[in-house]
């Protein structure tokens, strides 16, 4: 199966979450037979969720599935899964991830494959530009997303 059918979606994806003034990260799963069984992207913004990230979003989407389907499928997502993701990821046994990028953040790949999941990292030019605008503009929206303090963020703490 071409990396490009689910990369290209999962791009769209995030696009959409982008113009919806969501953060820009979108995921499919796909089978092995390359039919998106779900897809989806980041939505934390959107519906003011702690937990909706697009991988989330797109297992979400898959519906309930058997064991045995996900042990059959890829999930695409234009950015490295953190460790919430990574959790889902390995909860279900998706034997394969194609992330679209791992520059702006890496997540837990580390992890995926001491577990067994096949992991390939695509570097795309459209999925790094993308967020990397997103971090650019709203970097307070963006270290919330991943969990962390924004710089402006932490010269108002209190000691």
């Amino acid at each position: 199966m071409a990396h490009g059918t689910g990369l290209i979606a999962a791009l769209e994806e995030a696009t959409r979450s982008y113009g919806d003034g969501g953060i820009p990260i979108g995921c499919v799963l796909l089978d092995d037979s390359g039919r998106i069984l779900g897809r989806g992207h980041n939505q934390r913004i959107q519906k003011s969720s702690p937990t909706l990230h697009a991988e989330i979003s797109a297992l979400e989407n898959a519906g309930r599935q058997k064991a045995d389907v996900y042990r059959g499928t890829t999930l695409y997502t234009t950015l490295s899964p953190c460790s919430m993701c990574t959790g889902a990821i390995l909860l279900y046994k998706i034997p394969r991830v194609v992330i679209g990028e791992n520059v702006n953040f890496k997540g837990d790949e580390d992890l995926l494959r001491e577990r067994g999941v096949q992991v390939t990292v695509i570097d795309d030019r459209d999925c790094k530009r993308l967020m990397s605008r997103f971090i650019r503009e709203r970097p307070e929206e963006w270290h919330e997303d991943i969990g962390e303090l924004a710089e402006s963020s932490r010269s108002r703490l209190p000691l």
